[in-house]
């Protein structure tokens, strides 16, 4: 990559806010592709392209130019100036604001210029002006950089030193000054669209970045530092005497940290008692072995060390492979249905997995055989800040690409159904249970 490419890649993720670099003592603002990219490329090409045909339209009319030579110091010097210049409108870093003035002011020279070196009988049957169609990029410029005000600014100076080189209002004069202006202030009007649809595009990546973070964050919480806090305000409150104000302690703490990761700081109060348990909040972390780093992972590995007198496995005698991480995410899902298994039916409580391995996804159901969950249980649980199965399930389930069904009936025990689509991992390469970035 080359150092002019790294600067456009900088320059597209300044030009949402019309060329302006990293906020004063703040982060870089995030790297992006932009929309004006294409645009400033456009433009330089335009630039050169345009030139050239100049040059055309001087080597054919020279014989007829009342000062050829003065003509042809003027063209020299336009080349000179559009080679020197060709990188400054590549990005809209690089082509600031003194530029385009002096840009400017380079063809409004030429047109004047034009009126002391051709014939007043050229200048009145239509010649064209000695920078030509090439002013139509200086003005352009302007309508990138700044938006349609600019344009419309620019345009109507052109405009008005167009009319004085032609000394009237000729038809085709007056024409091609309203096509300048009108596609001027159209170009202009069309980048100020972009940049705001890219500044909302921007916050919205952002908030799902944020969001997305959030979420991971409070599910490893879930999985370790809530489970251990609820695990020592029960054990708190049944051994009594001091330990049950260490328990009511770590009651309050543990409803702080749900009220956190659920809907952000809040006031810290204290509570009478520390709060009860439901489907969310499982009594302790399952001991669930990570995936490897990378590469395919045998999800039955990974479900087998839940396996034992309580809970029966049941799966395909082959290997169940999936990507590592979304085998480590499916593995860490199932080990929190257990840990609600335990809490709500109980410690002894017989549970089930079956492991079904179809042709585009890995279905992995986990039933037990407890009461059941009442109707609108889960949905409330969530509103109050209990987030285990919308995290630590659904969440990770998500993020996979896959789903979570619950299938209760009351008396007869609860059936959960997590579905994980095949080849598909996600985002931001989590590792296991207690991944890092």
């Amino acid at each position: 990559m080359t150092d002019a490419d790294r600067d456009d890649i900088r320059t597209a993720g300044d030009a949402a806010g019309g060329g302006r670099g990293a906020r004063p003592g703040g982060r870089p603002k995030a790297l992006r592709m932009s929309v004006e990219l294409p645009l400033w490329r456009a433009l330089t090409g335009y630039r050169i392209l345009t030139l050239v045909y100049v040059l055309g339209l001087f080597a054919v009319a020279y014989p007829r130019y009342a000062h050829p030579l003065g003509a042809a110091a003027y063209m020299a010097a336009l080349t000179l100036w559009t080679a020197l210049t060709w990188r400054r409108t590549m990005s809209a870093e690089r082509c600031t604001r003194q530029f385009l003035v002096a840009d400017l002011g380079f063809a409004v020279g030429g047109i004047l210029l034009t009126t002391l070196i051709d014939t007043q009988a050229r200048i009145m049957g239509g010649a064209p002006t000695l920078p030509s169609i090439w002013t139509a990029g200086a003005v352009l410029g302007f309508a990138i950089k700044g938006g349609w005000r600019w344009a419309a600014v620019a345009s109507a100076i052109v405009a008005a030193v167009n009319l004085f080189e032609r000394q009237g209002f000729a038809r085709d004069t007056v024409h091609n000054v309203v096509l300048v202006w009108v596609a001027s202030v159209a170009i202009g009007y069309v980048v100020e669209v972009a940049r705001a649809s890219e500044r909302t595009l921007a916050r919205a990546l952002q908030i799902e970045a944020a969001t997305r973070e959030r979420e991971r964050l409070a599910r490893d919480i879930h999985d370790s530092v809530l489970q251990v806090l609820a695990m020592v305000q029960r054990r708190g409150t049944a051994i009594g005497g001091e330990a049950a104000e260490l328990g009511r302690m770590a009651g309050e703490q543990e409803v702080a940290l749900r009220t956190l990761i659920a809907v952000g700081p809040v006031p810290r109060q204290r509570t009478a008692a520390g709060p009860a348990q439901d489907a969310a909040a499982p009594a302790r972390p399952a001991a669930v072995p990570g995936p490897p780093p990378g590469g395919p992972c045998d999800l039955m590995a990974l479900l087998a060390p839940h396996a034992g007198a309580g809970v029966a496995l049941s799966g395909p005698g082959s290997p169940v492979v999936l990507p590592a991480v979304a085998a480590g995410e499916l593995a860490a899902a199932v080990g929190a249905a257990l840990d609600n298994v335990r809490v709500h039916v109980g410690a002894d409580a017989r549970a089930w997995i079956l492991v079904e391995d179809e042709p585009d996804a890995v279905l992995v159901t986990v039933r037990d055989e407890g009461p059941g969950i009442a109707e609108g249980r889960l949905a409330a649980a969530e509103r109050e800040g209990r987030l285990g199965v919308a995290l630590s399930i659904r969440g990770r389930l998500r993020e996979l690409g896959g789903s979570a069904e619950w299938i209760s009936v009351p008396g007869q025990g609860t059936e959960v159904e997590l579905k994980v689509p095949k080849g598909r991992a996600p985002e931001g390469g989590r590792r296991g249970r207690h991944g890092h970035e």
